[in-house]
């Protein structure tokens, strides 16, 4: 508790601190120095405006004293042999009354604030300046008896409370949205991050499910095997199978439940839909700086003739990521990776195509198969080769189909992935 006072007087002091000395930066429209218009009022308008946590009326009255200390000691030191303490807290006393005005109207609508809209706001603000403007007038005119109206005051008041306002909420204005673009922008970071993981987590999900499937089969015909060891006599050895037998049950079961856990990421009703646009987007960027990293220079042509939400976008983000990034790995140097999305009867087609290095003939039969590649690191290592064959497998589990488009006639390799419309319209 005594650190959020603290911080809170502290901040009350920096505003108060800085529009006295903004408050400097005027010009006087009436009677010499003793009523100006200056940035203060600005100043004060902008750190409440941001500052919306402070005890208003409290902040005025701090602003106040210490623009009346700021400016009598500032007549001291500039005008020591004419200027007297007495005189000078005299002159400036009206000053401190119109911060304490001006707090003191914003105080009505300080709860109000993150509701109004900008517009609206200025003009709620001009009329609470004007009248601060008008009880700092009649303050001096009973100090110093002077006259209270003048020429054209209303006026000049009037334009400069309006100008005031506008100028204070605009800038007010100009730091939120800054602020907002910046939250949106680390938001976006979030959500892209979310996004390449669930990606990822979809495949290892896809491959987990097989693994299951096959380790079912195993354990049926280990369990048969024992039996048949069994029925044979073979005491030794079908006691081993059975245990054998037994382990790869507990495999399963703790596969389960590794399953279990993972499924729970892709519970259709916590997920959001994404746009068939978005995803392409989202996969143009992702790779975009997958291709810097590797120091290539590759231009990414899109185009999306159809468009509509899907609940289906992490199958979809999954194949066009793995299709995109072999892309990129099959470029050498520079080159063009091009995504087109549309519609075909009831099917929505998405083309990927690239102006790498392209495939070989004898190639393009097996392509697809788990194990094949023609990557290899530095040291000759091939790579895993799972990643077609894991774009043909998720694929054909969401009832799609998937072909290569390579001629020798064509300098590009293209991918052609279809998907019924109607399953990603409904997200089944």
């Amino acid at each position: 508790m005594r650190r959020y006072v603290n911080h809170v007087g502290m901040q009350m002091i920096l505003a108060a601190v800085v529009t006295a000395i903004a408050g400097e930066f005027k010009v006087t429209p009436f009677s010499g120095e003793l009523f100006r218009i200056g940035l203060g009022s600005s100043a004060f308008l902008l750190f409440l405006l941001v500052m919306r946590q402070l005890p208003y009326v409290y902040t005025g009255i701090v602003t106040g004293i210490t623009v009346l200390i700021f400016r009598s000691t500032l007549d001291l030191v500039v005008s020591s042999d004419t200027a007297s303490l007495t005189g000078s807290l005299q002159t400036h006393l009206s000053a401190a009354l119109y911060y304490l005005i001006f707090a003191i109207g914003m105080k009505q609508i300080q709860r109000h604030l993150p509701d109004l809209h900008p517009l609206l706001l200025a003009c709620i603000i001009s009329p609470i300046d004007l009248l601060s403007n008008e009880a700092e007038l009649l303050a001096r005119s009973i100090l110093f008896d002077l006259p209270y109206l003048y020429k054209d005051q209303w006026k000049l008041l009037g334009v400069t409370s309006v100008v005031r306002s506008i100028f204070g909420v605009g800038l007010y204005s100009s730091i939120m949205i800054s602020q907002m673009r910046v939250i949106h922008s680390e938001q976006q970071k979030r959500m892209d991050q979310m996004l390449n993981i669930g990606s990822g987590l979809y495949g290892e999900v896809f491959y987990l499910k097989k693994s299951m499937n096959t380790i079912e089969q195993i354990t049926a015909k280990s369990h048969g095997l024992y039996g048949r060891l069994s029925d044979a006599g073979d005491k030794e050895a079908s006691r081993s199978m059975l245990e054998i037998t037994q382990q790869i049950h507990e495999v399963k079961k703790d596969s389960q439940r590794i399953l279990s856990g993972l499924l729970k990421l892709f519970d259709r009703e916590t997920t959001s839909d994404m746009t068939l646009a978005e995803i392409v987007i989202f996969v143009i960027n992702s790779n975009y700086g997958y291709s810097q990293m590797l120091k290539k220079k590759i231009h990414y042509d899109r185009s999306i003739e159809t468009n509509y939400a899907t609940a289906c976008y992490i199958p979809l983000l999954t194949v066009l990521n793995n299709l995109v990034s072999n892309a990129v790995e099959a470029i050498e140097t520079e080159g063009t990776i091009r995504i087109k999305v549309y519609e075909q009867g009831e099917e929505t087609v998405l083309v990927v195509s690239d102006t790498g290095g392209g495939i070989a003939e004898p190639d393009r039969d097996i392509i697809f198969e788990p194990g094949f590649t023609t990557k290899f690191n530095h040291e000759g290592c091939a790579a895993t080769g799972i990643g077609l064959s894991h774009v043909r497998d998720i694929v054909y589990s969401s009832g799609g189909r998937l072909r290569l488009h390579s001629s020798s006639q064509s300098e590009e390799t293209t991918f052609v992935v279809a998907f019924s419309t109607h399953t990603l319209k409904l997200g089944v």
